[in-house]
């Protein structure tokens, strides 16, 4: 068993999710079962929070920015089409944008945007994204089981950054585990409190959805599949002779992360450090 988070970069457009759906495919002939783990399409999330700023002004063009990420998705969705019947997923788009802007719309009613509703907001890019890239992988011939995050991970109700209930979350990845499937895919970020209100884990948090599912399923690996060729010395924006390390301890890890590394975020590996699971990047 591996778990394999995408970014958003990785999931930006559908050529982006073509070549994730390759990757599986091709992990899927090594490795017995995969769990994988994907983040909303690049730049969604900043998009959402705008969007939900402008709307808490009483600023109307809020709309036209929901319009804007829902010809998004179905562009990827369009495009990745083909003849595998995914254009069934327009109306779940829809639908599901429909739900973003009703949102959209009491938070302009009432200029009130709460910690609680902000999240709920957020949660769409993950979601959407997911539904995308798994009801491709099953039109592209692999089975795949598309799972709700907030099914899974449970944690209290400090919204934006929430903690994880491991206790519960780890019996709620037992039990998943139990099925059949091979393949499951889900959106990383987003959980639930005890009440089923939709929460976030905060700062990578899709790295740390993936971390915790990793730990919790007893994983040979962790793997994140970033834009960048694993963990390199230095910035290589600013140091133009960093190169990237082959390997190195999680403690050696933290402290970079510490010192302004941002491939890796503390919490994030902190359940694989735990459970001393390799996290490869």
């Amino acid at each position: 068993m591996k778990v394999l988070k995408f970014g958003g970069s990785s999931v930006a457009s559908a050529e982006r999710m073509n070549s994730v759906s390759e990757i599986v495919k091709s992990k899927l002939r090594k490795d017995k079962r995969l769990i994988v783990v994907v983040s909303a399409m690049g730049g969604l999330t900043d998009q959402l929070l705008d969007c939900s700023t402008l709307a808490q002004q009483g600023n109307k063009s809020y709309s036209k920015k929901i319009d804007e990420m829902f010809e998004r998705h179905t562009e990827a969705v369009l495009q990745l089409s083909g003849e595998t019947g995914l254009q069934r997923l327009l109306p779940t788009m829809q639908e599901k944008t429909d739900n973003l802007r009703d949102l959209m719309h009491g938070v302009f009613l009432v200029h009130e945007l709460s910690p609680r509703v902000q999240d709920c907001i957020v949660s769409y890019g993950e979601l959407m994204s997911s539904l995308i890239l798994s009801d491709f992988m099953n039109h592209s011939g692999v089975e795949c089981k598309w799972v709700d995050s907030r099914n899974v991970l449970r944690t209290n109700s400090d919204f934006s950054a929430a903690k994880v209930d491991f206790k519960t979350t780890n019996a709620n990845i037992k039990k998943l585990l139990r099925g059949k499937a091979k393949l499951f895919l889900m959106g990383g970020f987003i959980a639930s409190n005890e009440d089923g209100v939709t929460t976030t884990l905060g700062r990578g948090g899709s790295d740390y959805t993936a971390a915790i599912m990793a730990s919790g399923a007893g994983a040979d690996e962790l793997e994140i599949w970033t834009d960048v060729n694993g963990v390199l010395t230095a910035d290589p924006r600013k140091v133009s002779k960093a190169f990237t390390l082959d390997s190195m301890t999680y403690e050696e890890a933290l402290e970079m992360s510490h010192f302004g590394a941002k491939v890796i975020h503390p919490p994030t590996i902190q359940p694989v450090l735990e459970s001393n699971i390799p996290l490869r990047i």
